[in-house]
């Protein structure tokens, strides 16, 4: 046995030891669109596992993780996701803000927010979007002044995963009065309890809330908390959306293959499984599924981060497509509650618009990837 299979071994033996008594309950909850399922007991169990030392896993030792590889974390999380574990609440500050401090932050910065977040006990949201600036970053508005030794923030963030639960928030705001674009955006800290700070649960088409205006009316936040340079923001905000799109979208693949196998078995036992047309479009879903881990796993760290999203958000959007012409003209009704097929047709729509939508993503490959010419910008 290779020491990759041993570490398989280990996760898959300890997640099912401890994927039991009040933790068993958890199995398949939480995760876009569900993350009000069992919200404080899935905080729980992130804490349970941080104690086991299960969680930041390619942290370096020294900031209390395993230095796991690549190859380890790919394991870990298609384990995670095969035993049915409960999606992670700390995803955020674990996966995204810890990553982006080790590489870029402060002594004093990580020495503040690192142990924390691996002990799962402060949550972050992420401060990106704007209402007159989705997946375009460069055109934020939100303002932060320095005044006496403090950044003072108004503006409006939108589509703020968990704000609502979240002590602390990163965000990207322009610190530069009247500069254009890229130019003049900082990356700061901000904590989200106090005064100016007010936030707005926006209710989806799916009847859940995890997504959140929020709005900043004086907030504030020490000068001490802005991480890489003032007006170098851009920089550190794409190093933490390279860290977003990293190894967990393998964990995440192996959720696809479930709810794919599930759809197949549901058209199996209604018989729409005979019609030929559905049974191909069942396939082709394999078959994209497959092309799609092949291919994470081949560019996972590169600069194939923005093909990885684009293919597997239009895959998982086609899924919920896929799943409605299964169910036919039932998958048109409800009696209030939404079946898991109705909750993926409808949440699954959003797959190609957050983490970058795909107007966005083609035009960094074309771009970047591509060499091709910039697109014209007002």
């Amino acid at each position: 046995m290779t020491a990759l299979e041993e570490f398989r071994a280990t996760v898959r033996e300890w997640l099912a030891d401890n994927l039991s008594g009040d933790f068993a309950a958890l199995r398949g909850l939480g995760g876009p669109g569900r993350e009000h399922e069992a919200f404080d007991e899935r905080i729980e169990w992130d804490r349970h596992l941080a104690a086991a030392g299960w969680t930041c896993l390619g942290w370096p030792e020294e900031y209390g993780g395993r230095d796991a590889s690549v190859e380890e974390r790919v394991v870990f999380h298609e384990e995670y996701a095969r035993a049915e574990a409960p999606a992670r609440v700390s995803h955020l500050g674990e996966e995204l803000l810890g990553p982006t401090l080790i590489a870029l932050g402060t002594d004093a910065q990580r020495a503040r927010f690192l142990p924390p977040i691996r002990r799962v006990e402060e949550l972050w949201c992420q401060g990106y979007s704007e209402p007159g600036a989705g997946s375009d970053l460069a055109s934020v508005s939100t303002s932060a002044v320095l005044n006496d030794g403090e950044f003072v923030i108004t503006g409006q963030k939108v589509w703020t995963s968990l704000a609502h639960v979240a002590q602390w928030c990163f965000a990207v705001v322009r610190t530069t009065p009247g500069a254009k674009r890229h130019a003049g955006l900082s990356y700061l800290l901000v904590p989200m309890d106090q005064p100016g700070v007010s936030v707005r649960p926006i209710e989806q088409l799916t009847g859940g809330s995890e997504f959140n205006e929020v709005f900043f009316d004086g907030a504030r936040t020490t000068a001490d908390l802005v991480v890489g340079e003032v007006g170098g923001g851009w920089q550190v905000a794409m190093a933490t959306l390279a860290f977003e799109r990293g190894v967990a979208t393998l964990g995440l693949q192996v959720g696809f293959r479930r709810e794919l196998e599930a759809l197949v078995s549901l058209a199996r036992d209604t018989g729409v499984l005979d019609d030929p047309v559905i049974r191909e479009k069942l396939t082709r879903a394999r078959i994209g599924l497959d092309v799609m881990r092949w291919h994470a796993l081949r560019t996972i760290d590169g600069e194939g981060a923005s093909v990885t999203k684009l293919v597997w958000a239009n895959w998982h959007r086609g899924l919920g497509e896929l799943a409605m012409e299964v169910l036919g003209a039932a998958g048109m009704v409800t009696d209030g509650d939404l079946s898991e097929w109705q909750r993926l047709f409808l949440f699954s729509r959003s797959d190609t618009i957050y983490g970058g939508s795909n107007e966005i993503q083609r035009n960094i490959i074309a771009e970047r990837v591509l060499g091709l010419p910039r697109e014209a910008r007002a």
